[in-house]
């Protein structure tokens, strides 16, 4: 049993050149596959082909929103012209923002409403949630049409531990991240019949642009006791490394798991497993 079924398939994965894309994006340049990388960067153009020529893959950066339907539809004709038909689609995009997080973990009488749920920025709530379920969706429509043409694809969708055990504090990402579970489940049953896969990857607890202010004091680089407690929490003692999330990837792609379809895989050190005692 092997990935060779992989080489030479063409992916397009979104948000691949963030902390955990970029280890994603190298995992499947690793196993042969040509990748079309959708991000907002300016630098997205560039770092594909910096992949293409680490790897000896095609790789391109495309330049777009997540949020932008004709901007997508315009990249798969990009990447009709320059890799070809799309066999998988890694839905990656995402992220939270401090205007969407609460002050608070659990409010008391005495707190300041502003710093509690309701207080939240309506707006920076409904902007984490679509990065995070509507950009899934849109790219979902736009990127599985040629799977549906081919009787054949794959889509994995990358979720979180707050699907499953929502953290306080941050009421935006762990909904949207929720959505992405129950969506992932709807799509594979509604496209079982068609030949097209789809499932999910949740990775626990990993420090990223978006979580270390959270987690980390700035000035001194030490864990916060959010940080200690989710140490605490997770039966390895450890945060995972973006790394940690290839194999399963690559397994979910692969026809090794071809009767694999409306799963959600924790990626966690153990966390959702643990009691707390």
């Amino acid at each position: 049993m092997n990935f060779d079924d992989l080489k030479g398939k063409n992916c397009v994965i979104t948000g691949g050149f963030g902390v955990i894309g970029t280890a994603l994006t190298r995992g499947m340049a690793a196993a042969g596959i040509n990748l079309a990388v959708i991000g907002q960067n300016e630098q997205t153009p560039a770092k594909g082909i910096a992949i293409a020529q680490e790897f000896g893959v095609k790789c391109i950066g495309i330049r777009a929103s997540v949020l932008d339907k004709a901007a997508l539809e315009a990249a798969r004709d990009q990447i009709h012209a320059e890799l070809g038909k799309i066999d998988f689609l890694v839905n990656c995009a995402g992220g939270n923002s401090p205007k969407a997080t609460c002050a608070v973990e659990q409010m008391s009488a005495e707190d300041n409403l502003a710093d509690t749920f309701y207080g939240l920025d309506i707006e920076g709530f409904q902007a984490v949630y679509d990065l995070n379920f509507k950009g899934t969706l849109l790219a979902t429509m736009v990127f599985t049409t040629d799977m549906l043409e081919a009787g054949k694809g794959n889509v994995i969708n990358i979720s979180s531990m707050n699907a499953f055990r929502p953290l306080t504090k941050i009421p935006a990402y762990s909904s949207a991240k929720g959505s992405i579970n129950n969506f992932t489940q709807w799509y594979a049953v509604h496209v079982a019949q068609t030949g097209i896969r789809c499932n999910a990857i949740a990775p626990g607890f990993f420090l990223t642009k978006q979580n270390r202010f959270l987690l980390t004091d700035e000035a001194t680089g030490e864990l916060k006791p959010r940080g200690k407690k989710i140490i605490a929490n997770t039966p390895t003692h450890k945060f995972g490394e973006p790394e940690d999330i290839v194999g399963t990837l690559l397994y979910l792609l692969s026809d090794i798991s071809k009767f694999v379809t409306g799963v959600i895989i924790p990626v966690d050190g153990g966390y959702s497993a643990f009691g707390g005692v």
